[in-house]
């Protein structure tokens, strides 16, 4: 799934580069209604609409089996703001809500000699995360109506979805994950100008720094006692209107 977005997101990035790049079109559009180049602007502000594809990585204390994540396509939404620093260096605040379902298949070789059904060997893990990042955008010297640029950063979120406090365990059939987690992410982007704003298409790879896994209280859970660690990464494609 990421590489088919990953693709897509290629595919249109050089359409449009192509179309700038070898058409006779040189007309520089400044994004901000005739009101001067929205780069100009040492504050600016948009919002930005997309989705996502999020999974989850383990480490295991023996490797006998492996848990199977189902990921589905996600949303994103939120605001931007922006404060120029130089011609080629932007910092950015990003916050937003980001929205995911993941469903856990185990193995059920970890259950042998337990009295199990088919459904202890499926739990469906639900995320609604407030996301807040922090991030540096670098972008290249502006090529007629389109600039590259690449950005890095560090992301605290809150999952509002998070059963972290919740007294059942998977015995019980909740599989529990951490309410905070920290982040940091990488992407690509390219800012495209037109008459009345600057349009953003990017994305992003995110990848979670804290182990988000609250264990059951049987040590030898056949769920999670083989875990070291349970982390998120995955994808945000998004596109940001200025």
């Amino acid at each position: 799934m990421k590489k088919i977005y990953f693709t897509l997101l290629l595919l249109t990035s050089f359409n449009i580069i192509n179309a700038q790049l070898f058409t006779k079109e040189r007309v520089l559009r400044d994004g901000n209604s005739g009101k001067g180049n929205i780069d100009n602007d040492v504050y600016s502000w948009g919002y930005y609409l997309g989705f996502n594809s999020l999974d989850f990585n383990f480490d295991y204390s023996d490797e006998v089996s492996d848990i199977q994540v189902v990921k589905t396509a996600g949303f994103n939404v939120g605001l931007i703001g922006n404060v120029k620093l130089n011609k080629f260096i932007d910092f950015r605040i990003a916050p937003g809500l980001s929205i995911s379902r993941r469903e856990l298949n185990f193995d059920p070789a970890a259950f042998e000699g337990l009295d199990i059904n088919q459904s202890d060997l499926v739990r469906q893990v639900e995320s609604t995360y407030i996301y807040f990042p922090l991030f540096f955008k670098f972008s290249t010297k502006r090529l007629n109506n389109f600039k590259p640029y690449v950005t890095a950063g560090f992301a605290a979120s809150t999952n509002l979805s998070s059963n972290e406090d919740n007294r059942e365990d998977n015995s019980g059939g909740q599989f529990r994950t951490k309410q905070n987690v920290f982040f940091y992410e990488l992407g690509i982007g390219i800012d495209l100008y037109f008459n009345w704003f600057k349009l953003s298409p990017s994305i992003r790879g995110v990848f979670a720094i804290n182990d988000e896994l609250v264990r059951d209280m049987d040590p030898n859970s056949p769920w999670t006692g083989n875990i070291d660690s349970l982390r998120t990464s995955g994808i945000f494609v998004n596109f940001t209107v200025q």
